[in-house]
């Protein structure tokens, strides 16, 4: 592990139209001492070409392929290459604000913490906003987690410190992965903190899981009933409030 080094997961997969301005994002930071590992995960367009270029203009910037199995797999992956003191989980849609890094590490620094998180824009394919931005509480615990999912991927930072790598349920492939892998951080960090700062840009496209909510509703019910193991009456009890708390979420 090396200390202060910041190592940034980027599972890829068909996102040739995207990854040059996430990955620009990244090198735009203020903080510097971060890599970036991405996973291509059988894509079937340019994208790995995309990356090979920038691989060559920053040695900070890493390339890995592999058999399409899903981001939990990519992410994985990435995770057990890593060698920085910090985990982040980019997608390779999304942005970071030039001051990402440095203001999560910031805030991390003042509340001694293992996992933090942020707020962010909601943006469209075009890179336009398209909802309002998702302000997020200034903390939370793995029972609040559990009513709504206020750690989104592209913003959770997470100290390997204390608790060692985690990783992410390749069984769920792509659905509902990096949810149950914030609450089983939360299982042993007890309480992450918000930064209610904007500093990332999440890109909501038509065919994504958050475009499609309907399309989530029975996966994130079995992560209560099959993984969580919360008995069916708690289940639906949560499912409830996820279903509620996400209408709001995502009401432009």
């Amino acid at each position: 592990m090396q200390k202060g080094l910041v190592s940034i997961i980027t599972p890829v997969y068909n996102a040739g139209r995207f990854v040059h301005e996430t990955i620009e994002s990244v090198m735009a930071q203020t903080y510097p001492h971060w890599e970036m590992i991405l996973i291509d995960d059988g894509s079937k367009d340019n994208s790995a070409d995309i990356i090979r270029s920038y691989v060559q203009k920053d040695s900070r910037i890493q390339l890995f392929s592999q058999p399409n199995g899903g981001s939990a797999a990519a992410r994985n992956n990435g995770i057990r290459r890593a060698a920085g003191q910090y985990i982040a989980l980019l997608d390779a849609d999304d942005l970071w604000n030039n001051n990402f890094l440095e203001s999560q590490l910031a805030l991390m620094k003042k509340h001694d913490a293992c996992l933090v998180y942020g707020s962010h824009r909601r943006i469209d394919e075009h890179s336009k906003e398209c909802m309002k931005p998702f302000v997020v509480p200034e903390k939370v615990n793995y029972d609040s987690l559990l009513k709504t999912c206020s750690i989104s991927c592209l913003t959770g930072l997470y100290d390997i410190t204390q608790f060692g790598k985690m990783y992410l349920r390749e069984d769920l492939r792509s659905l509902r992965d990096d949810y149950v892998y914030w609450l089983e951080i939360l299982k042993k960090c007890k309480v992450a903190y918000g930064n209610k700062e904007i500093i990332a840009s999440y890109r909501v496209l038509s065919n994504s899981t958050s475009g499609k909510k309907k399309k989530v509703i029975k996966p994130q019910f079995l992560v209560y009933y099959k993984i969580e193991k919360l008995g069916l009456l708690r289940s639906i009890y949560y499912l409830l409030h996820w279903a509620v708390n996400g209408y709001s979420k995502y009401r432009a």
